[in-house]
Formats: C-alpha cells, sequence, structure tokens
C-alpha cells in the first residue's frame, strides 16, 4: 500500500523551486490587484466624482493595454533572450502604480496610474509563462502552469475578502486600501526576484529573426481556434449583472463571486496535470463544453439556485481555460520563441474578448439579456468544432523545434 507522503509527493513530481516562486508571484500579484476590485468603482464615483461614463473609459482603456502590450513583451524578451528582467520590471510597475491610484485627487489622476498598473501586468506576463515552461520537462508542462493558475485564481479569491476585511471590520478608509495594495505587488515582485533563469539553448539572439513568419501553422491554427471561441466569450461582468438582475443580493453576488474563484483556483492544478496524461487538446474541450453548458443555462434559466450554481461552475472553466490554454500554446512553438508565442496567444484572448463584450454589450442593450448568453453559446459550439478539426491530439513534432528541459 502506497504511503499518503509518496502519492502527494508524486502528484506534485516533475514542479521545480522556480514553479513554486512563480505561482507566489502570481498569488500576491493577484491580491494586490484584486484587492481593489470592490473599491476602485466606489472611489471613483463617491470620492472624485467621476461619471459611469469615465469607469468604462479607464477600465475599458487599461484592458486594451494590457493585451496589446503582452505580445510586443513576449516578443521584446525573446529578443534579448531574458526573461527574469522583463517580468521584474512589469511587476515593479504593477506594484508601484497601486498606490498612486490613492494618492490622485482627481480621476485623469486614477485613469494614469490605473493604465500603469495594467502596462506592467501586461509586461511581466509572457516572459513569466516562458519562465514557468523553461522551469519543467514538457512532460509536466501543464502541471507548472496549473499550478501558477492556482496562485492567480486564489489571489483573485482572497485579494476582495481582504478589501471587504479592512473595510467592515478594522474600518480602514478606501485611500489606506490603495497604499497596502502595495504590499503584496511588491511581495510578488521579490517572489519573482528569487527565481533562476534558465538560459535556452540557441543561436545568438542577433542572428535569429523573430518576424510573425517563425511561428509554425500549427500554431496559427490553434490562434484561429481561440479566437474563434472567443468572440463569444464576453466580460464575467455579463454574468454578475445577470445574476443581480433575477434578484440575488449584491453581498450574495460578491460571495458568488469568490466562490467561482475558489473553485477556479482549486480546478487550475489537477487540469494541468491532467493535461499532461490525457492530452491538452482533451482538457480544453471539457473547458469550452463548460462554457457552453453555463452560458445555455444562463440564458434558459431565472432559477435563483440553479443561477447560483451554474456561476460557481463556471469556475471550472475559468481555472481549466487559463492553465490548459497557455500550456497548449506554448506546445506549438520553440524554446526560443516561448515568450512571444505565449504574449501573442494572450494578446488574441484579450483583444478577442473585448471585441467580444462590445458586442454583448450592444446584445444586452438592444435585443435582450439572454441574447448575450445566446451569442457567447453559439461561438462556443464553433470554437469546440473547430478545435476537434484544426488541432491535433498532440502537437506535431515535426512542426516545431525540440523542447529542452530545465537545467
Amino acid at each position: 500500500m502506497t504511503a499518503p507522503g509518496s502519492r502527494i509527493q508524486r502528484y506534485f513530481s516533475g514542479l521545480s523551486r522556480n514553479t513554486y516562486l512563480l505561482a507566489l508571484s502570481s498569488l500576491f500579484s493577484d491580491i494586490s490587484t484584486e484587492m481593489l476590485y470592490p473599491v476602485l468603482p466606489v472611489y471613483l464615483t463617491q470620492m472624485l466624482h467621476a461619471t459611469g461614463g469615465v469607469i468604462g473609459l479607464i477600465d475599458g482603456f487599461a484592458q486594451a493595454t494590457q493585451n496589446i502590450v503582452q505580445g510586443f513583451s513576449g516578443t521584446f524578451s525573446d529578443r534579448l533572450q531574458r526573461r527574469k528582467s522583463v517580468a521584474l520590471a512589469g511587476y515593479f510597475l504593477a506594484a508601484i502604480a497601486k498606490p498612486l491610484m490613492g494618492f490622485s485627487t482627481v480621476w485623469q489622476g486614477v485613469f494614469g496610474a490605473r493604465l500603469l498598473d495594467r502596462l506592467g501586468a501586461g509586461i511581466r506576463s509572457a516572459p513569466r509563462d516562458a519562465l514557468i515552461a523553461s522551469s519543467v520537462e514538457r512532460k509536466d508542462r501543464g502541471r507548472a502552469f496549473g499550478l501558477e493558475g492556482f496562485g492567480d485564481n486564489a489571489g483573485a479569491f482572497l485579494g476582495p475578502l481582504l478589501a471587504v476585511s479592512l473595510l467592515y471590520v478594522l474600518h480602514i478608509g478606501m485611500r489606506p486600501i490603495f497604499y497596502l495594495a502595495i504590499i503584496p505587488g511588491l511581495l510578488a515582485f521579490f517572489m519573482v526576484l528569487l527565481v533562476k533563469e534558465h538560459p535556452t539553448a540557441t543561436k545568438a539572439a542577433s542572428k535569429i529573426s523573430f518576424g510573425l513568419g517563425q511561428f509554425p501553422k500549427s500554431y496559427w491554427r490553434y490562434l484561429l481556434v481561440t479566437a474563434l471561441f472567443g468572440i463569444g466569450n464576453s466580460s464575467n461582468a455579463f454574468l454578475i449583472l445577470r445574476t443581480r438582475e433575477i434578484g440575488i443580493p449584491l453581498e450574495t453576488t460578491i460571495l458568488i463571486y469568490a466562490a467561482f474563484n475558489l473553485v477556479a483556483a482549486l480546478i487550475s492544478y489537477p487540469a494541468g496535470t491532467f493535461s499532461d496524461s490525457w492530452g491538452r487538446k482533451t482538457i480544453l474541450l471539457a473547458a469550452f463544453v463548460i462554457f457552453l453548458i453555463v452560458y445555455l443555462g444562463f440564458a434558459l434559466t431565472q432559477n435563483v439556485l440553479l443561477i447560483g450554481a451554474l456561476f460557481v461552475f463556471y469556475g471550472l472553466y475559468q481555472g481549466i481555460f487559463r492553465a490548459v490554454g497557455k500550456a497548449l500554446a506554448l506546445d506549438f512553438v520553440p524554446d526560443h520563441l516561448r515568450a512571444s508565442g505565449v504574449g501573442w496567444y494572450s494578446t488574441t484572448v484579450g483583444l478577442l474578448q473585448l471585441l467580444a463584450s462590445i458586442v454583448a454589450g450592444t446584445l444586452w442593450d438592444r435585443l435582450g439579456h439572454v441574447a448575450v448568453f445566446y451569442y457567447g453559446a453559439v461561438f462556443a459550439t464553433v470554437g469546440s468544432i473547430a478545435l476537434l478539426l484544426l488541432i491535433p491530439g498532440e502537437p506535431d513534432r515535426s512542426d516545431r523545434a525540440t523542447q529542452s528541459a530545465p537545467k
């Protein structure tokens, strides 16, 4: 009979010190970001007298900045063949941006600081993901991204709870929360500082062409699948609005949202591990099907308990998609293009979600609220079919460079 300790050790086998440090960096950075989630809109409207349109402007530009920067940051990191230094710059910018929001006395100051925050988030993401990929064997890549996804989603769960505790238990004002948010942000920076970067075994960067033509056809097919699915993957804000619309109280909605993030955190590592064993395509398809079920459920029912359960169930999609989607993207690119490969994948996800959210907003206002969820369900179906038809069970090893093991 196998001892429990041996089973646990085997479950976490293949991970390195770097993967734990990078998972912790995601945990702390997301706590820093998400502890401002329930505070920022109230701070802007009540203390800085901003309008709803201003809030939409700030959030839209901030998210677009993060999405666009990721691809360029990844390419820049690959040109330098340096991941850690670029990631550190992003973590530092994001950390110092948080208190700058609190120091602002006009909404324009918050706008600038929020852009700086998302600029930092965009800069750090691709090189961090490349560091994760280079820190494990290819056969363990799914569990490595699953562990990072656990850290990220756990931070999204803990951050709002921490903010609510500071506001309503310790009775700390809103401005000090922005100042305190720098602490987990700097902890994330120091976690990355402890990471040991493994040099990529490839030619000198000056001899490598980094044009988009360097990516294999299988990678572009995967981006096409991602785009077809993503055009229906609008902001989670519409799930929150639908939950409120059917009569669920605000405090209950916040708890449901926290439970959604908790489920996403708990599924991330098992999903990554299963993708290493069962194939990433199979697990990613399961995520698409979960998305389809949830969006159809939100369109077809107004039952309070069922909507709450579906929202929490949606956390399975969130955790699986984040971990397995990135790992699969990296399976299609050679070592020296890891950062740009995952960067342009993340840019595709982000920009298509922005487009989907614009379309969903129009549908919400003009055709009815359920139209948003039928729209998402249609493209979840299209994306699932495209995944089955365009993506092989395992990436074609002849279509990309041999993956090197960490040293």
